[in-house]
């Protein structure tokens, strides 16, 4: 699958301590922008993770949680509606030539199945990043309290059968 071109955080394997690193990021508006265009919302006024990332063998694993707030349009009402997304992650980046081996370290079972390449020595996050938040998005927002009612319960009143239980009503007979 291509990776949208929309917002990158790269964490080279180098710059990774030993005992590992902790990132807090947020999109900037631009790359928010651009996110919202790509995902067909109105706008995403908030958009980050945090990430624990650690050294796993020859590639890199981050874990973490992806958090956005975005903005839509209700799909009864199409009224704006705004919506949270809360997606984990657990994702190894493994450099290319190892993608069939089995990196030193834990059980690459027991992490998400997702693997991703190490591009030169680095890990996009914003990325994959991307790809959790669009994953969150409601493909069906909702204002609260709206109601969708169907063609078929519109029509069901004037249907002929309708008309004749209210005749039959009138007259009084059952």
């Amino acid at each position: 699958m291509k990776r949208p071109e929309v917002w990158h955080v790269s964490v080279r394997r180098e710059d990774v301590p030993d005992t590992g690193q902790h990132l807090e990021i947020e999109a900037d508006e631009e790359a928010r922008a651009r996110l919202a265009v790509l995902a067909g919302v109105l706008s995403v006024p908030q958009l980050g993770f945090s990430a624990d990332v650690m050294r796993h063998g020859e590639g890199l694993r981050a874990a973490g949680r992806v958090t956005a707030r975005v903005n839509q349009s209700c799909i009864v009402t199409l009224e704006p509606v705004e919506n949270t997304i809360d997606e984990p992650f657990d994702v190894l980046f493994l450099p290319p030539d190892a993608a069939g081996a089995a990196p030193a370290g834990p059980d690459p079972k027991a992490v998400d199945d997702t693997h991703e390449p190490l591009d030169n020595g680095a890990a996009d996050l914003g990325a994959v990043a991307t790809e959790f938040f669009l994953l969150g998005i409601d493909p069906y927002p909702r204002k609260p309290g709206a109601m969708f009612s169907s063609a078929a319960e519109d029509r069901a009143a004037d249907s002929p059968f309708a008309s004749l239980a209210r005749l039959k009503d009138r007259d009084g007979k059952h």
